[in-house]
């Protein structure tokens, strides 16, 4: 049963978990112009994996947990996650890290619009408000980039590649709904990063690096921030309820923020800066979904 007792760790560690996915794509973003993309991906789901199974190891779950009688949600859940992996890492390489992490915060929005299309549920006020502003922000976002050349090219992929990222996990977490009601959230987890890790090898023969010094260490602390992130995340819904979590989901955008400034010394676009309370905006709308909340159609 869930201990709902000690919010204010479970807060602490939701706060945790949004610096430590930061820490990953930081070291993600930091490798992206020298390492392929699919030796990142399979150094993070590597170095993802020790802590997970020492997580599961502690709650008596491994490796007994592994067990599941739902192999096939698995497969299907682990491999949208992946690919969701392999755009977001892509779109980092092209974009600012809270570029990225904004598009990110569509998950709610797309969630609501994945599970009208999916499990057949209602289009409500709420998720109609909140795609709406979510769709403004990204427009707001993207339309500077619109009819210029050179750079802005590598940009508009790097926009679609987040997006499509924002769009395959949304279809992953709505997986994660399903498989929750049999499974543990750190099986789930364990599941996705050997997904990644072969479909990462799956790109070797297109040519590797050898690691060494900083490069090497990047990649490792890639993959340990990944799995402890994963581990902080789901300890945190452990200890507090989601409500009480909901408004510490959009602090992990300051992470970000920050890195762009202080580490890889990029500016803040005027666009960004005006999107940011829409898509903001539209994913606290559609978090935000109440069932008894009024119906404009059925999907």
């Amino acid at each position: 049963m869930k201990d709902t007792n000690c919010p204010r760790r479970g807060i602490g560690l939701r706060i945790l978990s949004g610096v430590l996915f930061a820490g990953m794509v930081i070291c993600a973003k930091a490798l992206s112009d020298n390492v392929p993309l699919g030796e990142i991906v399979f150094f993070r789901s590597v170095f993802a994996v020790f802590p997970l199974i020492a997580f599961l190891w502690l709650q008596n779950e491994f490796p007994q947990g592994l067990a599941t009688k739902r192999p096939i949600g698995h497969l299907v859940r682990a491999s949208f996650g992946a690919l969701a992996l392999f755009a977001s890492f892509a779109a980092v390489a092209r974009l600012n890290i809270a570029e990225v992490t904004l598009i990110a915060q569509l998950s709610p929005i797309l969630m609501a619009v994945a599970a009208m299309v999916l499990l057949r549920e209602h289009l409500t006020i709420w998720r109609f408000g909140g795609l709406v502003f979510g769709f403004a922000g990204v427009i707001v976002m993207v339309w500077p980039e619109l009819g210029h050349n050179g750079a802005s090219g590598t940009r508009l992929v790097g926009f679609g590649l987040a997006l499509l990222s924002a769009i395959l996990g949304a279809i992953a977490m709505i997986m994660v709904r399903s498989l929750n009601r049999t499974e543990s959230p750190g099986v789930i987890a364990l599941y996705f990063v050997f997904a990644s890790m072969i479909g990462a090898l799956l790109t070797l023969p297109f040519g590797w690096i050898l690691p060494t010094g900083w490069t090497l260490l990047l990649l490792i602390a890639a993959g340990l921030f990944g799995g402890l992130a994963h581990i902080a995340m789901t300890l945190a819904f452990r200890y507090a309820e989601a409500t009480r979590l909901a408004p510490f989901e959009y602090l992990a955008i300051l992470w970000p923020i920050l890195a762009d400034l202080l580490i890889f010394r990029s500016s803040l676009s005027t666009s960004f800066v005006f999107a940011l309370p829409l898509i903001l905006l539209g994913a606290t709308i559609a978090a935000a979904e109440k069932d008894r909340g009024p119906r404009l159609a059925k999907a």
